[in-house]
Order: C-alpha cells, then structure tokens, then sequence
C-alpha cells in the first residue's frame, strides 16, 4: 500500500514529499520489518521519539512523528497526535473492516465482561456469528485468542476487526476501557450500540478524580448511534441526559424502558420479572447476585436496540453460562462449605459479591482478598471497611503486588478494616492464605476469594508467576483428603 493511501485522513502538519511502498505498520521498534512505517506514540513510561534509530536498523522505511525530529536519514512525517493518527493508519491499511462490522461498545467500572458474554450469547443463540473483545479473552465465534489488555492497542484493535470480517463476522462487542477512550485506542470507530453498567472508584492513579474517570467513560456516548445506560447508577443519569442519540434506559430502583422487580438469588442463578412497554417477560439466568440483573438487563437493553425482539430473549437468556472467574462456584468434593471466586478488586465490586453471597449463604461468609500494587491506593482501606463490614470473617493477603511491598498494601487495607467489628486475618502469601480459609471453614461456610478471578498469574515484582486460584484450591483438597 502506497504511504499516501496509508496517511488518508491523517491531519499533516507539512506535504507530503514522497510516495513509497508501505508493507505494514508497528509502534513498538522491535516488531518493525523491512517496508514498515513506524508510529512514534508518547507513552507514560516511553517515548517511541527515542526508538527511531532501532526501528530504521529494523528496516523501516518512513516514520510517523509527533514531536519534531531534527535529522533523519528515512521520510519524517509529523501530525498533532500520533495516538489518533495510529488509530486512522491502522484503519486505513487493513481496508477499513470496522465498516464491515456492527459494532457494540460496553463500559462502566464493573460488569463488562459478564454484560458482553451475554451478548454473544444472546445473538450466537439467534445464529449471528459474532466477535468479542475484552478482558478474559478476545473470540471469534468459538475460537478464543491472546489478549494483554482490556481494549487493545488500535494497531491489534484493526487487525482483529479484520480477522473477524475474513471469518464472515457480523456482530462485534467490545469492553471499551475508560484508558483506551481516553488514549484513543479506539479512535474513529463509530459504534451501533454504546452501553453503560456503572461508575465508581477505580483507575483513580490514572485518571486522578472521578470526574476525569466519569468523562473518559462518557466519550463512548459522543461515538454511538444508540446508547443503553443503567440509571440505578448516578453517572448513567448523567449520561442520560447528555447524549444526544436515542437513549434506551434500564433500572430495578428507578422506572426506566427495561425494569426488573420480583427478584429470586439462590446459588443455581436469579429468576425476576422483566418488563418492557407494559409487557412482562419472566427470566431465568444461571448467575447469582442482584447485579447479575443489571448485566441481563444491559445485554437484554442491547439486543433490542440492536433490532432483537424482546419475546424471544428469555429463551437465550436461560441458557447463556456464566463467565470465569464472575461468581464462580468452585468444585470442592467431599466438603461441607462452598468456595466462590469473584474478580472484583473494587469497593463496589467486593460489596457485590459478598452481598450476593449473604442472599444465599447458611453459614458464615469469608472473603479473602487483597488489592493490587502499583494502582489506586485510595481505594484499598475503603475495600477493607466494606470487606469488614459486610463479612462474618475476613484473610487479607496479597493480590498482585507488583512492584510495592505486599505489607505496605495490607496495612493500607487493615485501616479500614479496623473500623469494623469484623475478626480478620493477614496472611501475606496468597497459597497459604488460601490453605488457612480451607482448614478452618466451619459447615456451611461460603469462602469468597476476591480479586484474581479469571486470572491465574500473580504479579509479584515484574515476575508474572502462574497462580490459578482453582489448581490451588484442587491441590490443596487433594493433600488434605490424603491426610485424613
């Protein structure tokens, strides 16, 4: 593809002065080959700036710049914004597949991953091929690829679209991160549906206050032709009443276009009445928990926006699965109490969870759980208090750690938790804080372990160590049972 074909659309700050060959495009300097243009982005840790002469060693031909490059031996092209500009290149030279594709944008703190899951299932259930991109994995129809971040870079963001358009793809959903609006991974695209779950405290070491948080989340809602908000939640009635597209709301609290009431949680999933235009549909969904509601109402909002008809959802609904590591029951043989494993690693979704759990629990609730290194401190004595305040007992321990010192985190969490009656525990290695709640669960205990979810690595450093909370919990049965 011809440079000027690469560049359309691309704001320039000077002409054009040459028309090479331009055989891919890459903005890390170690995966340039010869025939590439190199994108310079301006990272919060790099500067691409710094790695053009790597990336000419690597054989790039023409190089794509933010900042002004004072000598050069390959073509300099300089735009405002090489983030944006990354998004339109990468668009441009795989032919532009987001057009081929209707695209379903999901955002909000918690409940993207589950609200997206849906989807897929609800529009598979109807026959429709579809795409998924997210947290737990990116998918085409039932095959599952490598994914490193929620939202991925707009280079790899294009180059999936355009996999799944070579798949005969119709439906994309995506969890568009609250970073990659703000970053402009997602730069360009226009989305059929936008659909919002909630706001509350997370990434604030990125984005600093929440009114910044609320704002980068509130961009989706400038880029879609419909969007689908949540007005239970405060930053969804302001979205609400904001955008300027058609707006679908749904809600349990509050009237709104989709309602759910008569709610039934048991262990096995939720059952509640849906209603819509003055009709009410019965649901039946294989996912615990009152917020298990408000994703079915989000993927159910969607699919109507999305031309679906709302008599026919129940029934995919009813067999859509739940979603690793969101609400998880772990198998744990010849036991007498449950093991939960949740993801949530905010204060309102460790408040969820544990709520959940207290809907269906006969004995006492355990949660165990830690909070990440390296990101919002602020919200860890605040995860602390509601852990203490909610539970019967609680083991806090590491999570990720990352670069910190795990007992600095730890003593940031016990802040909060002091603030309750709660009996606690600090065990700082995760396996054996795990062992602990094993051997001293009582009958009927439901231990929840919070936070790692579908991962199974732990950070600890800048080492990523395989930790998979459920082979822990299998090995940990395994040599109990053989001790008795």
């Amino acid at each position: 593809m011809k440079l000027s074909q690469v560049l359309a659309g691309v704001p320039l700050c000077h002409e054009l002065s040459t028309d090479i060959e331009i055989h891919g495009i890459a903005y890390d300097s170690r995966r340039v080959k010869p025939g590439y243009l190199f994108v310079c982005i301006t990272g919060y840790q790099t500067d691409g700036h710094q790695y053009i002469e790597s990336a000419i060693e690597n054989g790039a031909v023409a190089v794509l710049v933010q900042n002004e490059v004072s000598t050069c031996p390959i073509p300099v092209i300089q735009t405002e914004d090489t983030r944006k500009a990354l998004a339109l290149v990468a668009a441009n030279f795989y032919d532009h597949p987001e057009k081929k594709l209707r695209l379903i944008g999901v955002t909000g703190t918690n409940g993207k991953t589950t609200v997206t899951t849906l989807i897929k299932s609800i529009l598979e259930f109807f026959g429709k091929k579809v795409g998924l991109i997210g947290t737990n994995a990116n998918m085409i129809g039932s095959t599952t690829l490598p994914t490193e971040r929620t939202t991925p870079e707009s280079l790899e963001l294009f180059e999936l679209f355009a996999q799944m358009v070579e798949a005969e793809t119709e439906y994309v959903i995506m969890e568009v991160s609250s970073h990659s609006l703000f970053m402009h991974r997602v730069y360009g695209l226009l989305y059929d549906v936008a659909a919002f779950t909630n706001l509350t405290q997370d990434h604030l070491d990125f984005h600093k206050t929440m009114e910044n948080y609320y704002l980068a989340k509130r961009m989706l809602f400038d880029v879609c032709k419909q969007a689908v908000v949540n007005i239970d939640d405060e930053a969804g009635k302001r979205i609400a009443s904001e955008v300027t597209c058609p707006a679908i709301s749904y809600a349990i609290d509050n009237p709104a276009d989709f309602t759910a009431d008569e709610l039934r949680i048991s262990p096995r999933g939720t059952i509640f009445n849906l209603t819509t235009d003055g009709k009410t549909l019965p649901i039946r969904l294989g996912i615990p928990g009152k917020f298990s509601v408000y994703n079915a109402l989000a993927a159910f909002s969607t699919c109507v926006a999305l031309g679906f008809d709302p008599k026919t959802i129940p029934d995919a609904l009813l067999v859509a699965k739940g979603v690793c590591g969101r609400a998880e029951t772990v198998y744990t043989p010849k036991t007498d109490y449950t093991v939960i494993i949740d993801y949530a690693h905010t204060p309102d979704g460790l408040e969820n969870i544990i709520k959940t759990v207290r809907e269906f629990a006969q004995g006492r609730v355990v949660t165990l759980f830690g909070c990440g290194g390296d990101r919002d401190p602020i919200k860890r004595p605040i995860m602390g208090e509601v852990a203490g305040r909610l539970s019967d007992a609680c083991i806090i321990t590491s999570d990720n750690p990352r670069t910190e010192e795990p007992m600095s985190i730890i003593r940031q969490i016990e802040e909060g938790m002091k603030k309750t009656n709660c009996s606690y525990t600090v065990i700082e290695n995760r396996r054996e804080a795990i062992l602990h709640a094993l051997t001293t669960a009582q009958p009927n205990d439901c231990i929840i372990l919070a936070g790692k979810g579908h991962e199974t690595y732990q950070i600890i450093g800048t080492e990523k160590r395989h930790f998979d909370e459920r082979e822990v919990i299998a090995e940990i049965l395994k040599s109990l049972q053989k001790t008795e």
